[in-house]
């Protein structure tokens, strides 16, 4: 993937709790809102550095309340958590599609072994 990579369209579909980005290159990514928040680039989640992550919980039912644009080169989403401190590159974003069939799995673990149980979210997809 080039750096250079940047969306064509972004759709928030409020009601299945769905982000919807489509790149220049052609790729589609239909990226959960509980899966944007857990990854939030912010340092709230991401911590200061290595090893220094927060393990988010209790996000199955976030949903996105407001986007707004950083620039040219990334968004801002407002989460109905109060969460809004994450500035999501465009790089990040294809990452976070690229990239979503190990991560998701890899959050849901940490999750197990934190000793937490994910329930359903009460939305369906």
């Amino acid at each position: 993937m080039s750096n250079k990579v940047k969306p064509t369209d972004i759709n928030l579909h409020q009601a299945s709790h769905i982000l919807e980005i489509t790149f220049d290159d052609g790729k589609t990514f239909k990226l959960p809102t509980e899966y944007l928040r857990v990854y939030s680039p912010s340092a709230e989640v991401q911590g200061h550095g290595p090893g220094q992550e927060v393990l988010q919980l209790g996000k199955q039912d976030v949903n996105i309340t407001k986007i707004d644009m950083v620039g040219n080169y990334a968004i801002q989403l407002h989460f109905d958590d109060n969460h809004d401190t994450g500035i999501y590159s465009w790089e990040t974003l294809y990452t976070l599609g690229r990239d979503y069939d190990t991560l998701w799995p890899q959050y849901l673990e940490r999750l197990k072994e934190a000793g937490h149980e994910r329930p359903e979210p009460s939305f369906k997809k």
